[in-house]
């Protein structure tokens, strides 16, 4: 993918990098966000790769629930380390520019990480509607090839709907307007920066991107409907308590996620400033792969004791 070319008769500058201005532009609040950025960059990553060291270790928590919750949590590091590091080490150098290539990159991967995320939540959330609705056939749906077809899936959709949306912003010309009021090359922000015709660009956020986001999203919500008509007909309350207990977890992270997601990428731009775009794109990108490991693992019993097996596993062997 070459730069932005110039056309013939015309004023379009060849853009070759662009600049992240950040969050804020006073020093010393920048300062102060740069450290909150790194503590919740390095809690992300240590409680994530725990949460799969847990599921590894641990052979109780072999089954399909943990291996779309390792996956989410291989998956929330990536989708951080997308944006984090860059931010962070711009703010070291002082140097905010990032090469034209470098930014579609980052575009590719931010777009397939938050791909992967959305189709894989769904899956958890079909996991869920089996194991309540049909728990006596649960064995016999969510067979080891139907859980491999699953997270297939959701690694390899995703990735071409981010290739489709980075080689379509290679066709955007930017009339030497390089300054993104973001942290990273956000896909939304690329689009408000050009000045040549966005239609194909918004048109393709709208259909190609609304089967990444929008359709499972929509799949989450059925199957939630389900399971709640499902645990109202249950007649003792302590097995309500135990079917909301299995899957709340997993509602809280849909809630945190497609909250902030489907405010960016899919209200009316009119609706919206660049400040709160940027707000909504921290709660997704940082604090939401934060959060997941602490909800999945302090509202589940079964994480909590893999955790403390890998835990006591850790401390016997440094002893």
């Amino acid at each position: 993918m070459l730069p932005n070319r110039p056309r013939e008769g015309g004023n379009w500058s060849e853009v070759s990098e662009f600049v992240l201005l950040g969050l804020l532009y006073n020093p010393e609040q920048e300062k102060l966000l740069f450290f909150m950025f790194l503590v919740m960059y390095l809690i992300t990553v240590m409680w994530n790769l725990l949460i799969i060291l847990a599921i590894k270790t641990d052979s109780r928590l072999h089954t399909p629930l943990y291996l779309f919750l390792s996956n989410l949590s291989l998956i929330d590091m990536c989708f951080t380390s997308t944006t984090v590091p860059q931010m962070l080490s711009s703010h070291i150098s002082g140097n905010k520019a990032i090469p034209y290539i470098a930014c579609l990159t980052q575009t590719f991967f931010f777009s397939w990480f938050a791909g992967l995320d959305s189709i894989l939540l769904a899956s958890m959330a079909y996991d869920c509607y089996v194991a309540i609705c049909a728990p006596l056939h649960y064995s016999m749906i969510m067979t080891p090839r139907t859980c491999a077809l699953l997270v297939s899936v959701s690694w390899f959709w995703p990735c071409i709907n981010a290739l489709i949306h980075t080689i379509s912003v290679t066709q955007l010309s930017f009339c030497g307007h390089t300054e993104i009021p973001h942290f990273f090359c956000d896909l939304s922000a690329l689009i408000k920066l050009a000045c040549s015709d966005t239609f194909i660009n918004d048109l393709m956020v709208y259909t190609v991107g609304t089967l990444t986001t929008i359709i499972p999203f929509i799949g989450i919500l059925i199957s939630y409907i389900h399971i709640f008509l499902a645990v109202v007909r249950i007649p003792s309350a302590r097995g309500k308590q135990k079917a909301f207990s299995t899957c709340g977890s997993h509602l809280t992270v849909v809630s945190l996620f497609y909250g902030t997601l489907i405010g960016v990428y899919f209200s009316p731009k009119s609706t919206h400033t660049a400040n709160q775009d940027t707000a909504s794109a921290v709660m997704y990108t940082v604090v939401t792969p934060m959060l997941n490991p602490f909800i999945d693992s302090l509202r589940n019993t079964d994480m909590k004791g893999g955790l403390r097996v890998l835990l006591t596993r850790k401390l016997e062997l440094s002893l």
